[in-house]
C-alpha cells in the first residue's frame, strides 16, 4: 500500500524518531512504514490519520 506519511511528516516538521515517539511505536516501524516495506495495522492507521487531523484515505493509498 502506498502512503503520504513521509510528506504529513514533513509538514508538521517531525523526524521519524519524533513521530515514532507520539504514536508509541520504533523508529524502524515509522522507516518501513514510509518505505513501503510495512503496512500498518487498521489500528496503527487509524492512530496515524488521528495524529495528523485527516482522513486514513489522506495518507494511506490504494495500489489498485
Amino acid at each position: 500500500m502506498k502512503n503520504k506519511l513521509k510528506v504529513y511528516r514533513a509538514m508538521h516538521d517531525l523526524t521519524q524518531e519524533d513521530l515514532a515517539q507520539e504514536l508509541k511505536v520504533t523508529r524502524q516501524t515509522i522507516i518501513a512504514i514510509e518505505k513501503h516495506k510495512y503496512d500498518p495495522s487498521l489500528g496503527l492507521a487509524f492512530k496515524i490519520a488521528r495524529f495528523f487531523k485527516v482522513r486514513i484515505e489522506d495518507i494511506f493509498l490504494d495500489d489498485e
